[in-house]
């Protein structure tokens, strides 16, 4: 996808297209290849809603799993542990609070 004066973050799973930072409200669009995963992590303020554009995604949470795929979504709330699995190469719109850097990880494949 091609965002004009989006801003690209690679990541050790795929890339970040960042194509929107407001005071009220983030946009990027996440993806994430088949056979990596983020980390396992919480927000202390960031609430993210996450639509599934292509592909098919577990996200892991402390109460329990969920497959979401095309066209399904998920809102996650700050201090809820949870982790992105995609079971293919997969794309998803995320929509949040403007808080992007306050991510706590509890586990992480890439050492960070």
């Amino acid at each position: 996808m091609r965002v004009s004066n989006a801003k690209i973050v690679e990541k050790p799973w795929g890339r970040e297209i960042w194509y929107a930072h407001e005071r009220e409200y983030a946009g990027k669009i996440l993806e994430i290849k088949k056979g990596f995963r983020s980390s396992l992590h919480y927000h202390e303020k960031k609430k993210e809603t996450m639509y599934v554009l292509e592909g098919e995604v577990r996200i892991i949470k402390k109460d329990g799993e969920l497959t979401l795929n095309e066209g399904e979504s998920i809102t996650i709330n700050p201090g809820e542990i949870h982790r992105i699995v995609p079971l293919r190469d997969s794309k998803i719109l995320e929509s949040s609070t403007p808080e992007l850097d306050d991510v706590i990880r509890v586990e992480d494949d890439y050492e960070r």
